[in-house]
Parts: structure tokens; sequence; C-alpha cells
């Protein structure tokens, strides 16, 4: 061991046992609370009689701020034992300028004064001092702090990785910040949740967390990119430096399944923040449609396109999901505002009330929905009528009043509103129900949307100050549109478009800029998932020409032929044996439909242990094998993925290529491909000559 690494560990040591005795202290504090609870509660008990109101209050006042403070301790103890697992992970000695002596800043998870308080003995990755660990090398460097921007020069710079109080490895990191460190752990099998990973986080994915002044922010990531957890550090960064006035219960993301909202959710307590609320924009359309119309699922919507491929249900969901919908849309609800209200003469048992009045106020009223309006300007009458004759109407007369206004609109509720906007276009074949007041996807936001304009909204968004919207490419104009209406904060949004499972419903981010005009655009163009073998495999079956992967080697993926559908079968179960032997934590068998996913299940449930079906009703993912179908693996990854059936009768439509290039690209360290039959043709390229990519069995 040299002196420098000697002199490291024992500085650990230090560091240590100051963390101990700070758990102790608090561990202390926190009995100290509990019995002070528990004695007053005693006290309040004994003599209840006896205390008058202004005491009783007071006890309980106490009680009260008394259990503030000890959840305050539970959480402070929380974080010292994660410190004490892994104090830092980095540290950079930085000489400001004018200064003779450089300072060491060691950098973790959180933040740990001394005991006087006077002096940090570790930074908070969050904190202003420590951007400078991920976006400078050694040399000039700079911070911004609350006086202003900190400059002089980076002297040295190293990370470590202590797991369980034990320094594993150290590294000086003269050059780019995290490459041996990003190596290190790229190459570690992965378990079944996501992670924090503030000790490898890039210097382009730090000028993400960090960005405090867009308004609304895009984020276009490559497949692998980590662009996930890159805006979970973001919203974790936002609520450290926004402590006084941004909360937990302020954010709100929009994600695409309760298995991804599990997956995810690790990541904000591993912080040391809250679990943040979490939505889909189904939940949203159906508190507005409940109790007057179904819908399908955008789920239920893709396994129908992979059943079949209607050319006219295409043409359906291919216009209501383009730019030019909304605006043809905006364009008729402008029409339905001005031209749909006629009003007439009211002339009701002694109530007489002009059209030109009732034009008048219905104007004045603009800014409210059209049937809030109508009932607006009807209780506006009759209350000047009571108001004039001092006594009430009688309820009959009042209900043939409300009747007459809201009879001058053309049309009664939304639905019949909406289906009008076709014949107005002259297409009404675009709109059908798929049965008895079952709505297409394609028209469930289109609803939505004429439902603000005609009735308003039901849910209200106005505590939230930040929102995240996952897997951006999924949602179509009129969607951002709705959104755009329900939430007025900040936003972060990000995505792929190369990763749709539906094509013809793909937004793009020049897409979005036409919703969200002001928004600033940022790309994460390294991958960082899959090794570059798996990735160039991937490239082949969708290329995406930005995509830069990470310096990472593995095994070649392989494509395996099988005489028969037994055959496939018996050399799924060699490979998921293969898994059973291997390191790693994780295999997923990423089928294109749910119904063959289900199939396998079937086949290897009994054989084998910790095996998972993931379904649409699944709740969370767990480790081991797990079975689903490519549009629920969405987000996800594995170490070992097999990818079955990859012949051309399943995969051969654009529908198809996007289901097979999310289930390829789910893999991280091995992938496997099987089929029978005639292979695919996005993967025929790969057959061509002689290649260590396919194999016969």
């Amino acid at each position: 061991m040299n002196k420098t690494e000697k002199e490291e560990r024992q500085y650990l040591y230090e560091i240590l046992k100051k963390l101990k005795a700070a758990y102790q202290a608090i561990d202390q504090k926190i009995s100290v609370y509990a019995n002070a609870i528990q004695e007053t509660k005693r006290y309040i008990w004994e003599n209840n009689a006896q205390l008058d109101l202004a005491e009783k209050a007071a006890n309980r006042m106490a009680v009260h701020e008394t259990i503030g403070f000890g959840e305050k301790a539970i959480v402070q103890k929380q974080k010292i034992a994660k410190l004490i697992a892994s104090p830092y992970f980095g540290r950079i000695d930085f000489r400001e300028n004018g200064e003779i002596k450089e300072t060491p800043f060691y950098i973790g998870i959180h933040s740990f004064e001394d005991e006087s308080g006077n002096e940090v003995l570790i930074y908070d990755w969050r904190a202003p001092v420590s951007s400078m660990f991920y976006d400078f090398e050694m040399g000039n460097a700079y911070y911004t702090a609350p006086m202003g921007r900190i400059c002089g020069d980076i002297c040295l710079k190293r990370q470590y990785k202590i797991k369980d109080s034990q320094m594993e490895y150290m590294l000086e990191s003269a050059l780019n910040i995290g490459d041996d460190v990003l190596q290190k752990e790229l190459s570690r099998t992965s378990d079944e949740k996501m992670k924090n990973i503030v000790a490898t986080i890039q210097r382009e994915q730090n000028s993400i967390i960090r960005n405090e002044s867009s308004e609304v922010l895009i984020i276009q990531g490559v497949a692998g990119s980590g662009k996930t957890s890159i805006a979970l550090h973001r919203v974790a960064f936002l609520l450290y430096r926004y402590k006084e006035n941004l909360t937990s219960k302020d954010i709100l993301i929009i994600s695409p399944n309760q298995v991804f909202s599990d997956y995810i959710s690790n990541v904000l307590p591993e912080l040391g923040e809250e679990e943040i609320m979490e939505m889909g924009m189904e939940e949203i359309a159906a508190n507005e449609l409940a109790g007057r119309l179904d819908f399908q699922s955008f789920s239920q919507q893709v396994a129908d396109l992979m059943r079949s491929e209607d050319s006219r249900t295409i043409e359906r969901i291919r216009y209501k999901a383009a730019m030019d919908y909304v605006r043809e849309l905006d364009s008729y609800l402008k029409k339905a505002d001005t031209e749909y209200f006629s009003p007439t003469d009211i002339c009701i048992e002694g109530i007489n009330v002009s059209k030109e009045y009732l034009m008048q106020r219905y104007k004045a009223l603009k800014r409210m929905p059209v049937e809030k309006r109508l009932e607006k300007m009807a209780q506006d009458i009759i209350e000047n009528r009571e108001t004039r004759n001092g006594k009430g109407i009688k309820h009959p007369i009042v209900k043939k009043v409300k009747n007459a206004v809201l009879k001058m609109y053309k049309f009664k509720d939304t639905l019949s509103l909406y289906k009008n906007f076709y014949h107005d276009i002259e297409k009404p074949e675009l709109f059908q129900f798929i049965q008895k007041d079952k709505l297409e996807y394609a028209d469930v936001f289109p609803y939505v949307y004429t439902k603000m304009f005609f009735e308003g909204m039901e849910t209200g968004f106005k505590h939230v100050k930040h929102l995240l919207v996952d897997e951006m490419q999924d949602y179509t104009p009129i969607q951002y549109a709705v959104i755009k209406k329900l939430f007025h904060c900040k936003m972060t949004i990000l995505g792929d478009s190369f990763q749709s499972v539906n094509p013809h419903t793909a937004s793009s981010p020049e897409l979005l800029k036409s919703v969200f005009w002001d928004a600033d655009y940022m790309e994460l163009r390294k991958s960082y998932r899959s090794t570059i073998e798996i990735t160039n495999f991937a490239q082949k079956i969708k290329s995406n020409g930005r995509l830069v992967p990470i310096e990472r080697h593995g095994e070649v993926p392989t494509i395996r032929k099988c005489a028969a559908l037994e055959g496939q079968s018996e050399e799924i179960r060699h490979l998921m044996n293969d898994y059973v032997k291997s390191g790693y934590n994780s295999l997923g068998i990423v089928c294109k439909t749910q119904e063959q996913a289900a199939e396998i299940y079937q086949q290897v449930k009994d054989k084998y242990n910790d095996v998972y079906l993931l379904d649409f009703g699944s709740t969370e993912l767990k480790d081991g094998i797990t079975i689903t179908a490519a549009h629920m693996a969405k987000g996800l990854e594995f170490d070992q993925v097999i990818v079955p059936s990859v012949c051309s009768d399943t995969y051969h439509t654009d529908l198809d290529r996007s289901m097979l290039y999310v289930a390829c690209t789910r893999a991280m360290h091995r992938l496997d491909l099987t089929y029978c039959g005639e292979l695919t043709h996005f993967l025929s390229n790969e057959t061509q000559e002689p290649s260590p990519l396919l194999k016969c069995y």
C-alpha cells in the first residue's frame, strides 16, 4: 500500500469514527424525544380532570412539536447510516484565486459537518462546490456560489469506491471524470431497481441535472443514456436547491405504467428525498371520463395493432397524432365559441332579458368553459331578479330560465360537440366507437381537450410546481396540448423518439417544440447500458446515427435458428440454464406480444425459481427471470436478454421493428435471439455471409 492510499484509508477511518459518534448521538436524541412524548402523554392522562383548556392545548402542542423534532432526527439518522456505509465517492483539492493553499472537498451523497458545525467534512453532491467534480478536469475551474462565481484551480482529483465502510479502490482522476469508475460500475450486474448514479454523473448529464433556468426542458436521450435516472437526479437537485419553496409534494411524475413507477421508486429515497407522486396519462383521462365513457388504453391500442394493422385504424391514429390536427381542433373550438351560441330573448314569468344583453354577457365571460359560462349567465339573471323583488324565485321558474339559456348553445354535451368536429372538417369517418360508448385511444385526449373547452376539468393540479414527463415519444401533440392547459409550472420532458412502441403516434423533440415553443432542448447521445457488441447489433435493426456507445465490450449477440417450435422452446431453456449458472442477477425474456410472453411463462414457471410474468396488471418488477412484452419492458434493463421468435411471421411491420429494437436494447451484458422458419428481414443482413452472430440448432 503506497503512502497516499495509506493516508486516505486513515482519513476514512477518522471520518467513520465521527459519523458513528454522530449516529450514536442522534440515536440518543431520538430516545429522549420518545421518552418526552410518552411522559407528556402520561401526564395528560393522569391529570386530565385537573387541566384547563389552555394547559391541554399547550401539552398537545408540546407533543406535536416533539414528534416533529423526532421525525427530523430519524431522517438525519437514516442519512448518517448511509454515509457510514459509503461516506464519499470523490475528492477535489481546489485553490481559489489569490489563495496560497488548496482546500480539499470530499463529496458524498449527503453533507456532514463536524460536531461544532463549523467545518463541512463531506459536501452533498448537489452543493455548488461539488459541481466542479463533474464539470472540470485538473486545472482552471470555477463554481457558482450565492455570492457569485468563485474561480481557481483543481490541483487534485480522486474517486473512491467505498462499500460497507470499506474502501474497495481509489483512483486518481486527472483525465475524464469517471472513466475508470464508470467502466467498473457498468460492468456490474443489475438488480431489480434503478440506483443513484452520483459517483458516475458525466458532464453533459450534470448540465441537465443542475439546469435551473428552463421553464420547459426537453431531453432527447438515446437508449441506455440514463435519461430517466438523470431526470430523477434533477428532481433531487431542485429539491435541495429550493428546499425552502419546493417539496416532494409539489412535484408530479407522469410515467408509462405502475411497473416503471416501481422500478424508479428507489432512486429518490436513496438520494435522501421522499418519493414523489406519480400518475399516468390514462389516470387523468379516467378521471375526466368517469361515469360517462369507457375508453381503449394505449396498451390495448398497441396490442390490437400488433394483431392486425388495419389501414383505416392506422389512418385515424396517424391523423390525430399530428400537430395539424391540434391546429384544426383549436380552429374548430374557436368557431364553436363564437358561432354556436345563438341567444334569443327570454320572457319567462315576468323575467325579460334581451338577446343583445345575453350575447354581451356571453362574451364578457369568455374565460370560462362554455357550460359554466351558460350556468353563470342563468344564475346572474335569477339573482338580479331576486335582488330587485326582494324575494326568491320558485324552483320551476329557475329551472325554466336555466334550460332556456342552455338551449341557446348548439350542443348539449361534450361528445356531441366533439363528434360534430369531424363533420365540420368533412371527415366523419375519422370518428367511430370501438363498441357502444367506448372511445378509441386516439380519441381520448381530443375528447378531453374538447371537454376542457366545454365543461372545464374535474382534476386540479394547481399545487404542482414541477412536472416530469417520461417516455415523451409515446404521447401525441394533443396530449401535450392537454398537459399544457392542465399544468402551469416548470416541466422536464424526456424520452427517445427511436424507442416509440407505436410509430404511428411517435412524437419527436421537434414536434414537441411546436407545442412548447419556448422550451429548451438538451440531448444525451452516449449510451451506457449495453456493450458495444449489443449496441451495434441493435443499430442494424433501427439505426440512430446520433448514438455514441461507451467503450465496453462483451459477448457477441447470437441469433439461434431452431428446426421447430419445440426446438425453440428447448433452446430458450438452455439459455435460461446459462443464466442460472452465470453471475447475473436479472434475465429478461422479451417477446413481441403479451400472449407470447404468457405462453412461455406457462412452459417454464415450474422449472425455475424466481420466474415472473410482467403484464399490464403488474405493479412491481422483481429480481430474477422476467418474461414480458417489449411494450412493458420499455425503460427497463436486464443483465441478459432473450428475444424469442424473431422470424418474418412475427416481426415484419414498422411497429414490429420498433418492438424488436426496444427488446434488444434492454440487454446490458448478453443478448440472444431465437427463431424457427424464416428470419425477419430486420435481421437478415446479419446472415448474408458467415457470421458468429448466427448459430443453428
